[in-house]
């Protein structure tokens, strides 16, 4: 049975950038480190890191675009489809709202791209990479370091391999308790248009001219890559999915009557299934064991947005094993902002708070800027409370009074995807 300091199970999002900040040049490890039980020494730098993909199939996470906002020079910055410094919202009533997002940019990556540069980039530094179906993870037993991952190669041959460290990015089998489960839901078009259509400098972050569901919330999304071309979603916020001929009807609806775009082509789709929960999530499953990436709580519940809390999470856990410290992935999110995103949760899925006109009036009254920082969790108690002066204040005081009562009940089985 081969062994290695770091095995990273999955190689989505979460488990590249892992990847990717653990080969980056690290400081010695302090010989005086104090370190946590169980008892360890410094490891050495650099690490020995295995990345395992699952084979092709539904294990394999598909192609992604992934969006996030932060200062220009970002680490990634070469391998981005677009970017832009201009946002716009249109409320239900049609009126829109632009703001600049400076010193913010917001980004589109897509995951073909990152995939190739950061496998590209690891295997030069070293990261061994498998192919295999993991079946388990077996702790180390009481007094021993380490754990085993089990699982069936490609050739299906079996594997045993012995870490370290054992870093899980796959989707849990069930779900956390939870008070409130929203599931934000979407299929979007990249379109090519016969003639100019979309502004190039400017992404539309939520248009809510489209019809909204009793309870949620649904909009449109435009992320233009050129004058004739860009991916346009159509992204809901409920407790169900739709059927891939509902996503159809929307996504032509929102194209030709409410963009006034004819004659476009489809040249690709994309479809996904994020979990919105108020859950408590657990990243350590054992003394070895980590969770990673949406397992290990990385998604902004309010919003979904998912891939710069893997960036923080990611490479916290690389600092913290160059330094030779157990490697207990931080929370992406602060208990701030998972208290606030639990009271929005259940106020939208209670109807006492209409998602259309509460995000509208959020971008219509708070600098770009400063929400874009407050949707990441990054502003003061004082800038909170200013933003939450613009929402509806009675219902939203009612929820957060009410919600210690409200118990958290189990979900069976994984989220749909």
């Amino acid at each position: 049975m081969s062994g290695t300091d770091v095995v990273i199970v999955g190689a989505g999002a979460a488990g590249l950038s892992l990847a990717h900040w653990l080969t980056e040049q690290a400081p010695p490890a302090p010989l005086s480190t104090p370190l946590s039980t169980p008892p360890s020494v410094p490891l050495s730098v650099p690490l020995s890191v295995t990345l395992i993909d699952a084979p092709e199939g539904p294990l394999r996470p598909p192609d992604r675009t992934w969006c996030f906002w932060e200062e220009p020079g970002g680490p990634y910055d070469a391998l981005l489809t677009a970017s832009w410094d201009r946002l716009r919202v249109h409320g239900p009533d049609g009126a829109a709202t632009t703001g600049r997002t400076t010193p913010l940019r917001y980004k589109m990556l897509r995951s073909t791209g990152f995939g190739a540069a950061v496998g590209t980039r690891i295997a030069a530094a070293g990261v061994r990479r498998l192919t295999a179906v993991v079946d388990g993870i077996v702790d180390g037993p009481v007094g021993r370091e380490g754990a085993e991952v089990h699982g069936t190669r490609a050739d299906g041959s079996p594997l045993r391999l012995r870490a370290r460290w054992v870093f899980d990015s796959r989707p849990p089998r069930v779900t956390p308790p939870a008070r409130t489960v929203l599931l934000q839901h979407f299929r979007g078009w990249f379109v090519r248009t016969p003639r100019p259509s979309f502004p190039p400098d400017t992404a539309d972050l939520m248009d809510f001219r489209t019809p909204q569901p009793a309870r949620g919330l649904s909009f449109g999304y435009v992320l233009p890559t050129g004058p004739c071309t860009a991916l346009v979603e159509y992204t809901e916020f409920s407790r169900t999915v739709l059927t891939g001929e509902g996503y159809d009807r929307a996504l032509r609806h929102y194209l030709d009557r409410v963009l006034g775009i004819d004659g476009y082509e489809v040249t690709a789709v994309e479809q996904g299934v994020i979990p919105m929960a108020d859950t408590r999530s657990t990243v350590r499953a054992g003394a070895s064991v980590f969770r990673i990436g949406a397992a290990g709580g990385a998604t902004r519940p309010s919003t979904g947005y998912t891939f710069a809390g893997v960036q923080r999470q990611a490479r916290a856990v690389a600092a913290l094993l160059h330094a030779g410290r157990v490697p207990v992935p931080p929370p992406a999110h602060g208990p701030r902002a998972r208290a606030m995103d639990a009271v929005l949760l259940r106020a939208l899925d209670t109807g006492r708070v209409a998602g259309a006109p509460f995000f509208t009036r959020l971008f219509r009254t708070v600098p770009l800027p400063t929400l874009l920082r407050f949707l990441d969790g990054d502003t003061r108690p004082s800038e909170d409370f200013a933003i939450g002066l613009r929402t509806p204040v009675r219902p939203m005081l009612h929820t957060a009074l009410e919600l210690p009562f409200v118990p958290r009940r189990a979900t069976n089985g994984r989220p749909p995807r």
